[in-house]
């Protein structure tokens, strides 16, 4: 009696023809804006329940949130100005510290238009990528917020900035990642740059979100690929070997001496000098001054070049090292100019003698009125791209088989992205058969219940088995759902499943009570 009463059960769970027939929202439509956050007349508690910033920092939203939000329709964004785009003059206005990249990133999504934002701020670039389901409000946005951080006006701004959104943008960060958007094609350094850019939106403090994230991680792996796949990378690729590159070509206009006879004076001891004394050593120069603010650094590149004779001076020895130099290169992290037409006639450097400054900084380091001195000549990262357009064109067909390879990764998270549109369906569609198999199995299990013979363990493996049946069930749409490749296939199979199981039918539940009469 008791078997054959759970196969009544599960008989009415599975073939019940009424049983995808309830009311329900139309959850297959992912083009729904989001309503803005705002802290307008909301309380803290609410506020960090809604995900809102609270004290400047918005709360770490869950998995399920953010999955929610992704299938929602985020599009992403992206605005910046870079070198290729804007003068030196106004991409210092914007650069960011990388240590205040979430703090901004929280600042910039703090008003709710913008959902998930991630800053890439380096020495040739600004760069905000940001998702939002409403472009028009998150672009005014990010706006205002470049408006107020640079102090310039918006005119200006949109007269140097570039902005780009949905597939532009995620290629646009594919070519970034590469290396084929950069001023020395293929370097390198742009990739870790990537990478801190994606490690920092995962933070507990970031604001990448379920699509951002997913976006720069798929950069990074693109990146490198591109690398280890192609040649891009072989040779000299980066801004520091530019700047050797162009001061070598220069020396004997600028200074009538071989550049392998200038006296060489580097003003910082970060990456960009390591990568300096790099290439300055691979071209025969022995002896380099680093002028530094401590010793630590500077003795690290003692250790890393035994055989370049490094000699170390501290800051407040800026001058005398100067004035000894033939080249200075500059490359700290300094806001304000280390030198400039005011600290170079102070110091006596105003008399005649040939100079040649190559600042490879952002902000610069040098100011651009050190060119009015007699003998003085300044140059700039904006002066690097006659250098590099040899280097470009050297790298064409490498260029394409990476651009190549970048349309795969890029593909891969398109496609990726599209198929969020899936789940508010998939999910609909799970809910609502889970909906119903229970609303039967508590009508049988109700009698069943009642009899003596059918213990607790018993009813539990029916319900187990009715969640394995309609599991099996609902594989095979939801299959077919996801394996579908082109937006037209997936809006077609999402439109299907909603006829086929009736999920935009709100009158079904007057369906089935005409089915039972």
């Amino acid at each position: 009696m008791k078997f054959s009463s759970a196969l009544v059960v599960l008989a009415a769970i599975a073939g019940g023809s009424s049983a995808f027939q309830s009311p329900a929202p139309n959850a297959a439509r992912t083009n729904g804006r989001l309503m803005a956050a705002t802290m307008d007349g909301t309380d803290v508690g609410q506020a960090a329940v809604n995900g809102k910033a609270v004290n400047g920092t918005r709360r770490k939203k869950t998995k399920q949130e953010r999955l929610e939000l992704a299938s929602k329709g985020l599009q992403v964004h992206v605005i910046g100005l870079s070198i290729h785009h804007a003068q030196v003059d106004v991409r210092e206005k914007l650069a960011i510290p990388e240590a205040e990249w979430n703090n901004q990133s929280n600042n910039l999504c703090s008003t709710g238009q913008v959902e998930e934002a991630a800053i890439l701020s380096t020495c040739n670039r600004f760069e905000m990528y940001y998702s939002a389901s409403d472009a028009h409000d998150a672009n005014a946005r990010v706006m205002e917020y470049l408006a107020e951080r640079s102090g310039l006006p918006v005119s200006t701004l949109r007269r140097n900035i570039f902005m780009l959104s949905g597939d532009d943008a995620v290629w646009h960060l594919m070519r970034v990642a590469g290396g084929l958007d950069s001023l020395v094609v293929g370097e390198g350094q742009i990739l870790s740059q990537v990478r801190q850019c994606h490690l920092h939106s995962i933070e507990d403090d970031g604001c990448g979100g379920k699509v951002l994230s997913r976006l720069l991680n798929n950069a990074v792996a693109a990146g490198k690929r591109v690398r280890s796949e192609t040649n891009i990378s072989k040779g000299s690729v980066s801004i520091s070997s530019a700047a050797v590159e162009l001061s070598e070509a220069m020396c004997m206009k600028d200074l009538n001496l071989p550049f392998s006879e200038a006296r060489l004076t580097v003003v910082g001891a970060g990456t960009m000098t390591r990568l300096l004394i790099t290439h300055l050593a691979s071209r025969g120069l022995e002896r380099i001054t680093i002028v530094n603010r401590s010793m630590a650094r500077p003795m690290e590149l003692q250790e890393q070049f035994p055989d370049v004779d490094i000699e170390i001076v501290l800051e407040d020895g800026l001058w005398d090292a100067v004035s000894r130099s033939d080249i200075v290169y500059t490359a700290t992290s300094s806001p304000d100019y280390v030198i400039d037409k005011t600290s170079l006639v102070e110091n006596g450097m105003d008399s005649g003698r040939p100079l040649m400054l190559v600042d490879i900084a952002v902000p610069r380091n040098i100011g651009p009125d050190s060119s009015e001195l007699p003998g003085v000549t300044p140059y700039n990262v904006d002066d690097l791209k006659a250098v590099v357009a040899k280097n470009t064109a050297m790298r064409q067909r490498e260029m394409i088989e990476a651009e190549n390879l970048l349309h795969d990764e890029a593909r891969s998270f398109i496609g990726w992205r599209q198929s969020l549109s899936a789940i508010p369906t998939i999910n609909q569609l799970q809910e609502r058969a889970n909906m119903f198999r229970q609303e039967e199995l508590k009508k049988c299990t109700r009698k069943l219940s009642q009899n003596d013979n059918f213990s607790d363990r018993e009813l539990e493996a029916v319900e187990r088995l009715s969640r394995g049946i309609v599991n099996k069930m609902l594989h095979g749409p939801m299959s077919h759902l996801r394996r579908a490749e082109s937006v037209e296939k997936k809006q077609a199979a999402l439109s299907e499943l909603s006829s086929m199981f009736r999920l935009d039918d709100d009158q079904s539940g007057r369906g089935r009570g005409r089915r039972r009469r």
